[in-house]
């Protein structure tokens, strides 16, 4: 089975190579001294110190996996592949929500670096899939829980 390809801008390689790095070169330095300090303690079995640094061991490890198989299946969409007449990743749209006469700006970005918080939204969420491939003065409609709510896309920028 083929991996699937990973969707980054260039600051979202960034981050994700300076996660994995911190998690090799601190995080898993840190856990094993907490491993040590909880073994100090004595008997393992019944302590807690020593079995809440293992399950943070797992998930460091687990993480590293993750991180590194994300960054070898990394397709890199650099601001010149941007096209500034249809919506695709990496770039910035500005829409309108018609309903409520309100200007929104987002980034599409691929799944791997997507944080709704920054207005960073994937291409596979549902505003993500109804905007990508569409042109500026658009008007789509995207369904979600709420219903339906239509956006007209007002500018695309890199």
């Amino acid at each position: 089975m083929s991996e699937k390809e990973v969707l980054l801008t260039p600051d979202g390689l960034k981050k994700l190579e300076e996660e994995l790095e911190n998690l090799k070169s601190v995080k898993r330095r840190e856990v094993a001294e907490r491993i040590k300090v909880a073994i100090g303690y004595g008997d393992i079995s019944e302590n807690s110190e020593y079995e809440d640094a293992k399950n943070e061991q797992a998930f460091i490890e687990g993480r590293i996996i993750t991180l590194e198989k994300m960054l070898r299946n990394a397709r890199i969409i650099n601001n010149d592949e941007i096209d500034l007449n249809t919506v695709s990743i990496g770039s910035t749209v500005v829409v309108e929500d018609l309903e409520f006469n309100e200007t929104l700006e987002y980034t599409i970005v691929g799944t791997a670096e997507s944080d709704p918080l920054k207005n960073k939204i994937s291409n596979e969420s549902p505003v993500g899939r109804a905007i990508i491939g569409k042109a500026k003065g658009t008007t789509v409609e995207v369904s979600v829980p709420a219903g339906i709510i239509q956006y007209k896309i007002v500018d695309i920028k890199r």
